[in-house]
């Protein structure tokens, strides 16, 4: 599978909003999802996913794994754990230039996320990631939105 080029763990760390999602259990009934990825000395990645039950005042609920580089040496393919040993593929496939946008993907096609540094992502740039997702394979349908605060505006 094709990924992104170029990838800079270090621009790539800090926090990213799901924007949309593929249903899974692990995120089941979760709002204001957000991923945060912290590169350690070691190069080893700290990651943190968060996420509302059922409303953005509900209860918030918290995972800590961690990520690698996978064997490849590409920094677009890490190698996710949040259970002990286990490790799942985490695929950068598409990534702005800037860094603002995100579309991940997995080695299974039933895992899909839609990521921005703002909770909100305009509609031309959602479409595009869509239509690269569906481009790629991806059942785009199945993709869901994630209720996310919207951001305080400045006076």
């Amino acid at each position: 599978m094709k990924l992104a080029q170029n990838v800079d763990l270090e621009r790539y760390s800090g926090t990213w909003y799901e924007i949309a999602r593929f249903p899974h259990r692990f995120e089941k009934d979760l709002v204001g999802v957000t991923a945060t990825y912290n590169l350690k000395e070691n190069g080893k990645i700290e990651v943190i996913n968060q996420g509302y039950k059922n409303s953005l005042d509900g209860e918030l609920k918290t995972a800590i794994g961690k990520a690698k580089v996978a064997k490849s040496g590409n920094p677009a393919h890490l190698r996710v754990s949040f259970f002990w040993i286990f490790y799942a593929d985490y695929l950068i496939l598409e990534l702005d230039e800037n860094y603002q946008y995100v579309l991940i993907g997995s080695s299974s096609d039933k895992y899909l996320w839609i990521m921005s540094r703002s909770p909100q992502l305009n509609e031309e740039t959602y479409r595009m990631l869509v239509q690269k997702a569906a481009d790629r394979g991806y059942n785009v349908d199945k993709l869901q939105l994630v209720e996310q605060e919207i951001p305080l505006k400045s006076p």
